[in-house]
C-alpha cells in the first residue's frame, strides 16, 4: 500500500495530509498532543492557532490576498475553515479561533485516507516519504535528530531579525551606492549607505531609546540575545554613540553629495538575487512594528520605505532552508523527506500553510513516481518557495508574503495600488492554466 508520513498537524501538517489524502494517498498523521503540548499550545486541535486570530487582508492586490487566493485554487483545507469561521474584521480574514481548529480537526478526522496517530516523534523515517511539519517550537530529540540529518547546527535558538524594504522605496536623493573604504571588487558596491547628519542621528537615537518594545510570549521571556544580534533599541540604551561605533558607523564611507563622511550611516544588504528586497544591517530589533515603520522613516532616505518585513525576537526553530532544501521542499541529503511550515523558513499562518500544500503534493508525486510541483517565481508561493530555497541567500531568516519577493513587471507602473494589481493578475493568470 502507497502510504506517506506526516509530522506535526499544524496549518501545515494537515495541509500536506489533506493534499495528499485528496489525492487518493493513505496518510499516517503523526501528532504529539494531548501526549505533549508546546508552551505555545492550549488544546487538543489540529491547525490551533496560538497568536492573532487574523490571516491578514483578503484584498487580490495584498500580497497577503494574493496567497489566500492562489491557496484556494489549489484546494486549501485552512481557507475552507476561514470561510466557515470567519468573523467581522474589516478588509481582512479574522476567525474564531476555536471554531477554526475544530472544523479542521474534524475534517481530518473523518477522512477515510487520513490516520492519525498520537506520538512524539524523536527520529525520522529515513526509508520513508516524509513530510515533516513540526513547527517553530521543535525541541528536545528531534530538534537533534534534524540536526543531524541536515547537518546544520543550531537548529533551535534565540534570535532577532531585521527589517527588509524594497529597494525601489528607497529615496536615492539622500542615498548613495558604496561598500567600506571601495572593497567591492565589481566596482559597483555592495551595499545603499543612508547617510544622516548630526541632528538627524540624535533625534532618530532618542526617539529609538525612548521607543516601545513588541509584548513576548510566555516563552519567550527568557531570551538569550547574543552580542552579535543584540536588538538596535538595546545597544541604542548604552550611550548616545553606541549605535554610531555599532550598524550606524559611517568610517571608510564618503558621500558623493557632499565630499564628506557622513555623521552617521545606515546600511542596506541585498536580501535576494533580484535586488529587490534589502535588509536594514545590524537593524535587528524587537520594537512594535508601528514604531519600527515611525522610527526607521526618520531615517532620511528611509522616508518612503516600503517594510516588507518588520523586524522580530522570538524563539524560532527553523533550517538552513537555502543550504538543505530542494525547490520541491525535499531535503538535499534524501530527497524522502520535505520541510513544510515554519520550520522551512516561511513566516506566517497561511505561508505555513501554503508550503504544507506543496510539500504535500509533492511527497505524493514523489511517492507516484511523477514530476515535483515547482511554481513560477511570479506567483506568491512560488516566490516564497523559491526565496527559501535560494542558494544565494546569506544570513537566512524567515520570510513572509510581500511583493517585494516577486519578480518585477516588464513595464514599471508608478501606482503601487496599480503594480500590485498587475503583480496580482500576473499571478491568476498562470492558476487559470493549471486549476486545483
Amino acid at each position: 500500500m502507497k502510504k506517506i508520513t506526516v509530522i506535526g498537524a499544524g496549518l501545515a501538517g494537515c495541509e500536506a495530509a489533506y493534499a495528499a489524502a485528496k489525492r487518493g494517498i493513505k496518510v499516517d498523521l503523526i501528532e504529539m498532543k494531548p501526549l505533549k503540548k508546546s508552551p505555545a499550545h492550549k488544546t487538543d486541535n489540529f491547525a490551533e492557532l496560538v497568536c492573532s486570530n487574523s490571516l491578514k487582508a483578503s484584498r487580490i492586490d495584498s500580497a497577503a490576498g494574493l496567497l489566500k487566493q492562489e491557496m484556494r485554487i489549489l484546494g486549501s483545507l485552512c481557507l475552507e475553515a476561514a470561510d466557515n469561521a470567519q468573523v467581522p474584521a474589516g478588509g481582512a480574514l479574522a476567525v474564531d479561533r476555536n471554531l477554526f481548529s475544530e472544523f479542521i480537526t474534524q475534517k481530518i478526522k473523518e477522512n477515510p485516507n487520513i490516520n492519525v496517530i498520537n506520538d512524539i516523534v524523536n527520529e525520522l523515517p529515513e526509508n520513508e516519504i516524509c513530510v515533516v511539519a513540526t513547527g517553530p517550537l521543535t525541541d528536545g530529540a528531534l530538534a537533534e535528530e534534524i540536526e543531524n540529518i541536515t547537518g546544520e547546527g543550531h537548529l533551535s535558538f534565540y534570535d532577532a531579525a531585521a527589517p527588509i524594504v524594497t529597494a525601489e522605496s528607497v529615496d536615492f536623493s539622500s542615498a548613495f551606492i558604496a561598500s567600506r573604504y571601495d572593497r567591492d571588487e565589481s566596482g559597483e558596491g555592495d551595499y545603499i549607505n543612508c547617510p544622516m547628519n548630526k541632528e538627524e542621528y540624535e533625534a532618530f537615537h532618542n526617539a529609538l531609546i525612548n521607543a516601545e518594545g513588541a509584548p513576548l510570549h510566555e516563552f519567550d521571556k527568557q531570551l538569550k540575545v547574543y552580542e552579535g544580534c543584540m536588538p538596535i533599541e538595546v545597544l541604542a540604551r548604552r550611550g548616545a554613540d553606541s549605535i554610531r561605533f555599532g550598524p550606524l558607523k559611517p568610517v571608510g564611507l564618503r558621500d558623493p553629495k557632499t565630499g564628506h563622511r557622513p555623521w552617521a550611516v545606515a546600511q542596506l544588504r541585498k536580501e535576494n538575487s533580484q535586488g529587490t528586497l534589502y535588509n536594514l544591517v545590524g537593524f535587528q530589533t524587537n520594537l512594535k512594528f508601528g514604531e519600527q515603520k515611525r522610527f526607521f522613516s526618520m531615517i532620511p532616505a528611509l522616508k518612503n520605505a516600503d517594510f516588507m518585513r518588520y523586524g522580530v525576537m522570538h524563539r524560532n526553530t527553523f533550517i538552513n532552508s537555502p543550504k538543505v532544501l530542494n525547490h520541491d521542499l525535499s531535503l538535499k541529503q534524501n530527497k524522502n523527506i520535505f520541510f513544510a511550515g515554519q520550520l522551512s523558513g516561511v513566516e506566517g499562518y497561511m505561508e505555513s500553510a501554503a508550503s504544507g500544500i506543496i510539500a504535500g503534493i509533492n511527497a505524493v508525486n514523489k511517492l507516484l513516481d511523477k514530476e515535483a510541483v515547482i511554481l513560477p517565481k511570479f506567483t506568491m508561493i512560488g516566490a516564497l518557495i523559491d526565496y527559501i530555497t535560494d542558494e544565494t541567500v546569506t544570513n537566512f531568516q524567515p520570510m513572509g508574503a510581500n511583493f517585494g519577493v516577486l519578480p518585477a513587471l516588464e513595464t514599471h507602473i508608478r501606482d503601487k495600488r496599480e503594480r500590485y494589481m498587475a503583480l496580482a493578475n500576473r499571478s491568476l493568470e498562470y492558476f487559470k492554466t493549471i486549476g486545483e
